[in-house]
């Protein structure tokens, strides 16, 4: 008797604890509204509520709030500077992908993320056949949609199958919920899918490069990021434009929160994966 009364005790104790201010405290410092609080959010995506942008109105600050607290780990990692220049890169190589800026917009070209949530005039229906996995499904588009434009069938049916929705059958759910569309962004940047690490992985220090990768030349910072997303593309091309481009949205955004960048910004020496 007397051993479960101290059990119970101890019970009692440890859920006062987690209720207790400290704790609450806690999570709050960790948490992302404190770090991107809806001013700043604001402030970074000037013109993504503009009527000239298609998604007006879709990309809401709650929103990606939201969608942030089921992952747990994203902007919750390592020290104060590490978490905020994360969100940074996120928020850049999103930006990048949504852009509707141009060299002479009002505010400059990098206050025009989240303007876009679809791709516009896709060249394809983005089906992989031989993706045996992840079937494409008669009459579907897997084109870019989303912050991140997740694209292709063998990304629509995992991304469906992490978040709870059928991404093969319909993958316009993601165009059409925002919660939805910032989920599928985050869960590709915490993903990891071998020979490539995980976006976040690479911006908290994680990142532990193979043999292969230091021959690559594939070093940890935000340049790695770009690798990962569009490599193939933009990888290994001294001055691309949309490597600039992405840089851009990047430095911006990591003054905005008052950390540096880091090293490696651009991907131009690097083997794509």
């Amino acid at each position: 008797m007397a051993r479960s009364l101290v059990f119970l005790l101890l019970a009692l104790a440890s859920a006062l604890l987690t209720l207790s201010p400290r704790a609450t405290e806690a999570r709050r410092e960790r948490s992302i509204a404190r770090l991107i609080p809806e001013r700043l959010f604001g402030d970074m995506f000037l013109h993504k509520d503009d009527s000239a942008c298609p998604a007006k109105d879709f990309y809401t600050y709650d929103s990606f709030v939201r969608a942030a607290r089921c992952f747990p780990r994203f902007g919750r990692t390592g020290r104060e500077s590490t978490r905020k220049r994360e969100i940074a890169a996120f928020l850049a190589q999103v930006s990048h992908e949504t852009t509707g800026g141009w060299a002479t917009a009002p505010d400059g070209p990098y206050a025009w993320g989240l303007c876009f949530k679809e791709e516009v005039s896709p060249q394809s229906n983005y089906c992989d056949a031989s993706s045996k996995e992840w079937p494409c499904y008669p009459g579907k588009s897997y084109k870019g949609r989303g912050p991140i434009q997740l694209s292709w069938n063998y990304n629509y049916g995992p991304a469906g199958e992490a978040l709870g929705f059928d991404g093969l059958r319909n993958p316009e759910t993601v165009s059409n919920y925002s919660v939805v569309a910032f989920k599928t962004a985050l869960w590709f940047w915490m993903t990891e899918r071998k020979p490539k690490p995980s976006c976040h992985a690479v911006m908290v220090g994680k990142y532990r490069p193979s043999e292969a990768d230091i021959a690559a030349n594939r070093t940890a910072g935000f340049g790695l990021v770009t690798n990962i997303i569009n490599g193939g593309l933009e990888c290994g091309i001294p001055g691309d434009a949309r490597v600039n481009d992405r840089i851009g949205f990047f430095r911006r955004y990591t003054e905005l929160l008052g950390v540096d960048t880091g090293p490696n910004l651009d991907c131009q020496n690097q083997k794509h994966f």
